[in-house]
């Protein structure tokens, strides 16, 4: 698998995924009118998995998986985790890939937020650019809301920007 395609689809990437927390520190939120404003940094758990990388990309129908602890700042106490997996939907020039995930989060406010993304990638782009993954719902302090998350790459990090509301 390239690397850029896994770094992409982290999202918060964005890109979205199944998540749970490891620790009890509180996720930092403002509340707005009628949600929930925070930011939270993704760095990419590493897998046991040995998998090749032969420097081309993944085919129609390919998919992959990764994970990403979560916290308040770049190297900070995780407050949590995601989980995500992408597959390719469209190959080329650019590449599309659609990728669903869920973030699990603890303390005040904590639940689960669920999301996905269809993300256009050119495979050849070592500094992939920000996109934003459409919130689908949660459980929890998130029950029922509604918004994005803005993904944008941050050196071995993505920032993390949701913006919800219910």
């Amino acid at each position: 698998m390239i690397r850029s395609f896994r770094r992409i689809g982290a999202l918060g990437a964005a890109t979205v995924a199944a998540v749970t927390f490891a620790a009890a520190a509180p996720v930092a939120a403002a509340p707005a009118a009628d949600g929930f404003e925070f930011t939270l940094y993704a760095k990419e758990v590493p897998t046991d998995q040995g998998g090749e990388e032969t420097g081309q990309a993944p085919g129609l129908g390919e998919s992959f998986a990764f994970a990403d602890d979560l916290s308040r700042t770049k190297g900070g106490e995780s407050v949590g985790r995601d989980g995500v997996g992408c597959t390719v939907v469209r190959t080329g020039d650019p590449a599309d890939l659609l990728c669903v995930g869920n973030f699990v989060l603890n303390g005040g406010p904590g639940g689960q937020i669920a999301g996905q993304t269809l993300l256009s990638v050119d495979p050849a782009d070592d500094a992939p650019a920000a996109f934003d993954i459409a919130v689908t719902g949660g459980t929890g302090d998130f029950k029922d809301v509604r918004g994005y998350i803005r993904s944008t790459p941050d050196g071995d990090y993505s920032r993390l920007e949701f913006h919800l509301t219910r």
